[in-house]
C-alpha cells in the first residue's frame, strides 16, 4: 500500500503523516467519534514478539505488567532510559500466540533494534511486522473490518497498579471510544477502493489528533521529547505499574511517585479562538514574557475550538494567564490542570470541573 491510494480518494490530501484530511475535517471528527468514519494510520507501525517467555520477558524490561495478559485485552507499555525518561510507548494486545505492538512509525526500528538486543537466551523473537497496518476509530467501526486483532484504548480508566494524576471530574476522554485494528496491509488497498466508491467513509489524521487532545492523551511522537517521565503527562494512568517488578527506569518512577513531584506537567491549553492562526507544536508557553514550557500537540477541535497540549514547569501557577507564540505575535491561552504541580501519591488534589463547566 502506498499513500498514492488514498490520492484518488475525493477531497484526500496527503502528508508525511499519511491522509491527513478529505477536505473537512472537522467533519471527519464527528463521523470517527460517531463511529460513522475510520482512519487508516500511517504514522503507525506494527511490531510482534512470539516465543514462550514474550510475556513475562516484556514484563522484566518495560513498565507493564503482562505476565498474566489475557488474549485480546489492550494496554500499554513504556520502555524508559536509566533515568526514568520515556524513551518508546507501545499498545499491546496478544493473541495467545504472539504479542503484538502498536508504535509510532518513526520509533519503530530503534524500538526493535532495542528488543532484539535485549533477547539474551530467552525464547523470544522481536519481528518487524511490516505486512501489517493500523486502522482507528469506534470499537465497532473497526471490528467492522474483519481484523484479526483489535487494541482497545485503555485511557483514561486507572489500569491495575497503575494511578491517576488528573483532578478534573469528569475526565475529557472518559467518553472517547477509540480502538486500533491490525490488519492486513492490503486492507488499506480495500479502504482506498471503497471510499472511492463512496461506500466508506474516511478521516484524516487531522481529525485523529483533535479527539485524541481533546481527550489529554499523551502520545511519545507529541509529548515524549526525551526528558519527559511519565509522571509528568499522566502516564501512570495507563502504561505503568506501580506494584510490579524491577525494570530500567523503575527506581525514578517509585522515587518521583512516593517521595516527590514531577518537575513538569502536562496542561491542556484551550487558544484564543479569533485567530484563525494555530501555534506549531515546539511553540514556546510564556508567562509575563518568560518562557515556561512548550505546546506538544495542537489541533482544531469541533466541539471546543483550538486547543492544545502542553509542558509547563511545575512552578506554573495553575490559575496563572499564559500565552502561546504564533508566527506574527501571541495568542491568550487559558489553561486546564492536567497534572497537578504537587502531583504524587501522599498529594491531595481538589476535583475540579470541567474548564467549560466552570466558565
Amino acid at each position: 500500500m502506498t499513500a498514492d491510494a488514498f490520492a484518488a480518494v475525493p477531497g484526500a490530501v496527503l502528508d508525511g503523516r499519511g491522509l491527513a484530511h478529505l477536505g473537512n475535517p472537522v467533519r471527519e471528527q464527528r463521523d470517527l467519534a460517531s463511529g460513522a468514519a475510520v482512519a487508516p494510520l500511517a504514522d503507525r507501525a506494527v511490531l510482534t514478539v512470539s516465543g514462550e517467555d514474550r510475556l513475562s520477558w516484556l514484563d522484566s524490561i518495560t513498565s507493564q505488567a503482562l505476565t498474566t495478559l489475557e488474549p485480546g485485552v489492550g494496554t500499554e507499555l513504556l520502555v524508559l532510559d536509566p533515568q526514568g525518561h520515556v524513551e518508546h510507548a507501545a499498545s499491546v494486545v496478544d493473541d495467545g500466540e504472539r504479542t503484538w505492538l502498536i508504535v509510532d512509525h518513526d520509533r519503530a526500528d530503534a524500538l526493535l533494534t532495542w528488543l532484539t538486543r535485549m533477547r539474551f537466551r530467552l525464547r523470544v523473537d522481536p519481528q518487524d511486522a511490516a505486512d501489517h497496518a493500523v486502522v482507528g476509530g469506534t470499537a465497532a467501526a473497526v471490528d467492522a473490518l474483519g481484523a484479526a486483532l483489535v487494541w482497545r484504548d485503555p485511557w483514561p480508566r486507572v489500569s491495575h497498579g497503575g494511578w491517576g494524576y488528573s483532578p478534573v471530574e469528569p475526565h475529557p476522554g472518559a467518553e472517547r471510544d477509540w480502538a486500533e485494528a491490525i490488519v492486513p496491509r492490503a486492507t488499506l488497498d480495500e479502504l482506498a477502493a471503497a471510499a472511492v466508491r463512496g461506500d466508506v467513509r474516511l478521516a484524516g489524521h487531522l481529525a485523529v489528533d483533535a479527539l485524541r487532545v481533546a481527550a489529554w492523551r499523551p502520545r511519545a511522537a507529541a509529548e515524549a521529547d526525551g526528558r519527559t517521565l511519565p509522571h509528568e503527562v499522566d502516564w501512570l494512568r495507563t502504561a505503568v505499574h506501580l506494584d510490579k517488578g524491577c525494570y530500567r527506569g523503575q527506581e525514578t518512577v517509585a522515587k518521583v511517585h512516593n517521595l516527590g513531584h514531577p518537575p513538569r506537567r502536562l496542561v491542556a491549553l484551550q487558544l484564543d479562538g479569533s485567530d484563525a492562526e494555530l501555534p506549531d507544536p515546539g511553540a514556546p508557553v510564556r508567562l509575563d514574557g518568560a518562557e515556561v514550557g512548550a505546546i506538544t500537540s495542537v489541533a482544531r477541535h469541533h466541539e471546543e475550538g483550538p486547543i492544545a497540549l502542553a509542558i509547563v514547569k511545575r512552578s506554573v501557577p495553575v490559575d496563572a494567564a499564559l500565552t502561546v507564540a504564533v508566527a506574527d505575535g501571541e495568542i491568550a491561552a487559558a489553561q486546564e490542570v492536567v497534572v497537578p504541580p504537587d502531583a504524587g501519591r501522599a498529594a491531595s488534589v481538589p476535583r475540579l470541573p470541567r474548564l467549560s463547566q466552570r466558565r
